[in-house]
């Protein structure tokens, strides 16, 4: 017997697309706060996609500084975790040891701690990310020359592919850094340079073994990077190394990508992103985009341009969003992004801190986000999350 969890008139849900009456999700678990009218508000995406109420379990989180933003990611992925799911994060600013401490692990430093490889076994996916990767290290798309050279020293691997895929790759280039002749090949081995030496060595290759992701939580602590033009880099690593974690399969989990402007600002790292947004559900994997400023989608690429269209349609294609006030002028860039009502627009600006607007397909709720005393251990310490006057 299917149990209705809002009601309203036709013409209000036409015009307002938020219920007069919120029940809540309906979903059974662990309360992540309450819904507009009192009701308990529980929300697990692979949850939500069992009951139809979504139809893919990517994730938006954005809001002003102080609105709630880590807290509410932080009690999801808690949840998840009671549940047996698994997480990756990936920390731009070092912001989740509490709750990997909570949980008998420690956040890993890339660079610090040791180096990943962000190759899977996959040809075609692992030829995909090495074009992005390159890319992103010089600053602008590869030439047809570059796509070329590359693509035949690659041929050149030997089989199986070495576990320095990097080192490998250099070894074949570095006699063209010898000629005084700008070539494509040696542009290439120019950047494998800066990745073996120069000022991304240590990340994605080193002389010790890589780094082994195991354990249902694992954090990517990228501080490091933080304030460096390394940041994309960093983080398109990561993420396609965190990807291997569920592509051994096992349970469904989430991967937070945090301060994710560092990733949609970067065209071809945005590229590879959209490719891996289409196999979510083939993976059981729920990407959790986290955005401070919304103004940073704008900043992937001009008005009309291609590159700003990839991003707001890779954020479309989120269908549930936790999305906390924003000033005016940001509340008109999300609104432009997500295709929301001037409703939901004015909304956002006037919201209090610790609420949401949150977006689950079709549904919408107005939700006050409620720490309980086990969450307030690893949670950010923000007395407006709870003050509850």
């Amino acid at each position: 017997m299917r149990v209705w969890t809002h009601w309203a008139t036709s013409s209000d849900l036409v015009s307002l697309r938020v219920p007069a009456h919120d029940a809540g999700t309906g979903l059974e678990g662990s309360t992540l706060g309450e819904s507009q009218h009192g009701s308990s508000f529980v929300l697990d995406v692979f949850d939500a996609y069992g009951a139809g109420l979504v139809s893919n379990p990517n994730v938006i989180v954005a809001g002003s500084i102080g609105a709630g933003k880590s807290t509410i990611v932080k009690m999801q992925l808690e949840r998840a975790l009671r549940r047996g799911r698994r997480a990756v994060v990936v920390d731009p600013k070092g912001e989740y040891p509490e709750l990997a401490a909570l949980h008998g692990t420690v956040p890993v430093a890339l660079g610090r701690d040791g180096w990943c490889s962000p190759f899977s076994s996959d040809d075609r996916e692992g030829r995909n990310l090495l074009r992005a990767l390159f890319a992103s290290a010089q600053g602008s798309p590869l030439s047809s020359d570059q796509h070329f050279a590359l693509d035949e020293v690659w041929q050149r691997l030997p089989t199986p592919r070495p576990e320095r895929v990097l080192w490998s790759l250099y070894q074949l280039l570095a006699p063209y850094l010898e000629s005084p002749t700008p070539s494509a090949p040696r542009s290439l081995a120019l950047i494998l340079y800066r990745f073996i030496y120069g000022d991304l060595a240590g990340l994605f290759d080193g002389e010790q073994d890589p780094l082994i992701f195991s354990g249902d939580l694992v954090v990517l602590d990228l501080s490091a990077q933080w304030s460096s033009n390394a940041l994309s880099l960093a983080a398109l690593s990561a993420v396609a190394a965190a990807q291997q974690v569920f592509a051994r399969g096992g349970e469904p989990g989430y991967l937070v990508i945090d301060e994710a402007w560092a990733l949609l600002s970067d065209v071809d790292a945005l590229r590879w992103l959209q490719g891996s947004w289409k196999l979510a559900r083939a993976r059981g994997l729920s990407h959790v985009l986290v955005l401070h400023r919304w103004s940073d989608v704008a900043a992937a690429g001009d008005a009309g341009s291609a590159q700003r269209e990839r991003a707001q349609g890779l954020l479309r294609e989120c269908e549930t969003a936790w999305l906390f006030r924003q000033p005016p002028d940001e509340a008109r860039e999300m609104a432009l992004a997500l295709g929301l009502l001037r409703r939901e627009e004015r909304y956002l600006t006037s919201l209090p801190k610790g609420v949401a607007l949150v977006r689950y397909g079709s549904h919408r709720s107005i939700v006050r986000v409620r720490p309980d005393e086990h969450d307030l251990r690893f949670v950010d310490t923000d007395a407006a999350m709870r003050d509850v006057s």
